[in-house]
């Protein structure tokens, strides 16, 4: 065996091992990255299912009262809202003020067609998609001093586009350019926390 000079030591090769340990852990990790992705994404709808209308399962577990979920579908952003008992009180004596408080144009499935129209009262389920030009409304929670909506806003949204308003059960306020409610897509319960969009028990 050839002795090192006398000059060298051992530190070069360790940092060398070191780089290569390091390298082959990076290399690992991304290894692990590229073979969890295929997995994710054949767990979801593909993109010409998504287009044709395939249904999209969403789980609501860890929605918040008064928090919202956007999901997407048809290539439509779908909010899920759930909503707290001041939002649902919210929706009561408003009817003078709105041009179809009782959901009587087919913007929603029969069992959506009451005054909260949702299966369930707490969580609310439209197309966030504003019904006069397609602009995109925003949640805005009463009284907020940014909306100059006023002081006696209850609560709902806002369209920026050209200031249609809606409830927090998106039912169009009266003279507004918005000529319907919002829409609410077909959709169905799979258990307590979780939601089929795009299917409702008539269709499945």
């Amino acid at each position: 065996m050839t002795a090192l000079p006398a000059s060298c030591t051992c530190a070069a090769p360790d940092a060398e091992r070191r780089t290569l340990i390091h390298a082959t852990a990076a290399a690992g990790g991304l290894a692990a990255v590229g073979a969890a992705v295929p997995l994710v994404s054949s767990l979801a709808p593909s993109e010409r299912a998504r287009s044709l209308g395939a249904a999209v399962e969403v789980d609501i577990a860890g929605l918040p009262p008064g928090g919202m979920l956007t999901v997407e579908w048809r290539g439509k952003p779908v909010w899920i809202v759930r909503r707290t008992p001041e939002m649902l009180q919210s929706l009561q004596g408003l009817e003078a003020q709105l041009a179809d408080p009782a959901s009587a144009k087919d913007q929603q499935p029969d069992y959506a067609r009451n005054t909260h129209r949702s299966i369930q009262p707490e969580v609310f389920v439209a197309i966030g998609i504003c019904t006069h030009l397609g602009c995109s409304p925003t949640a805005v929670a009463p009284g907020a001093p940014q909306s100059g909506l006023g002081a006696g806003w209850p609560g709902g949204f806002f369209c920026p586009c050209h200031g249609s308003t809606f409830d927090n059960a998106g039912r169009v306020y009266r003279n507004k350019p918005a000529p319907t409610n919002l829409e609410v897509p077909p959709h169905r319960f799979l258990s307590a926390t979780r939601l089929l969009i795009g299917e409702d028990s008539a269709s499945a």
